[in-house]
């Protein structure tokens, strides 16, 4: 992706844990690089299809004044993500802020931390059998909407299913969402389980009813393996219910495990 760099832009800024910091600020500097598509920018010639630089400028000069954080941390990290909500064109922001005259009774140059951050597309399975299922889908995905990490959320149509794992239950009503986030894996799935507890989800039977069922099943390519999260979604090959909204919304992704698209993995458990 096309990068846009500044360096060492020059701050007056009161960040830190003393309070002398707070009180009399100091000087940070700050380096980052946006990634971007300059492709219209560089035909048009046109200042109104370029990330302007230096609004981007002005901007990190005033959030780092008018906010203050203990850490550089916090400061780094809070930074990056108002980037990527102010300027959408923006698709990743690699930030950089040293400081150079941090507290520290010893001989040095700067400090500093770098933080990465980017809009991630994601993939959620939404699934409900309890009670008014459309209510609890819908409230969701309207809670998800109204999220500022979220963007360019669609939403295949739903579907009826029978229920998946051999328990006696009421059929689903099945779909996926699809979106562009700014959470981490890890908090994405704090996020979604959220919305599963204000639905007040029930987890006493594996495979049981539920009033709202979210599952990650792809975030970009990533392939993740822990305790309490696997992406992407372990079974996802063996449910129609998945696949076939899935396949509405994005037929040619390209599963990482697999490496087959979507569309081929429902075709093959079709056939089965």
């Amino acid at each position: 992706m096309d990068q846009i760099k500044i360096k060492n832009l020059k701050i007056f800024a009161h960040h830190g844990v003393y309070e002398q910091e707070k009180e009399q600020g100091q000087n940070f500097i700050v380096n980052a690089v946006l990634c971007t598509d300059i492709g219209k920018a560089g035909k048009s010639d046109n200042i109104e299809d370029a990330v302007d630089y230096g609004a981007v400028c002005l901007f990190i000069d005033a959030y780092m004044r008018e906010n203050r954080f203990d850490l550089l941390e916090a400061a780094a990290s809070h930074t990056a993500q108002e980037l990527l909500l102010e300027f959408p064109a923006v698709k990743k922001v690699e930030l950089e802020i040293e400081k150079p005259d941090a507290p520290i009774p010893l001989r040095f140059e700067s400090v500093s931390v770098r933080v990465t951050k980017s809009w991630h597309r994601v993939f959620i399975a939404l699934g409900s059998n309890m009670g008014e299922r459309l209510k609890y889908l819908g409230r969701a995905v309207s809670d998800l909407e109204e999220d500022i990490c979220f963007r360019n959320i669609r939403v295949s149509d739903y579907i009826e299913t029978f229920p998946y794992g051999g328990v006696e239950q009421d059929d689903f009503l099945n779909g996926v969402l699809e979106a562009e986030t700014l959470y981490s894996p890890e908090e994405l799935l704090a996020r979604i389980q959220e919305e599963e507890k204000i639905a007040e989800r029930k987890r006493e039977i594996h495979w049981g009813p539920r009033t709202l069922d979210l599952d990650i099943l792809f975030y970009d390519d990533l392939i993740l393996a822990k305790e309490d999260l696997s992406i992407p979604h372990p079974d996802m090959k063996n449910r129609r219910f998945v696949l076939e909204p899935l396949a509405v919304l994005a037929p040619a992704f390209v599963h990482p495990v697999y490496r087959k698209t979507v569309a081929d993995l429902l075709r093959e458990l079709n056939e089965r």
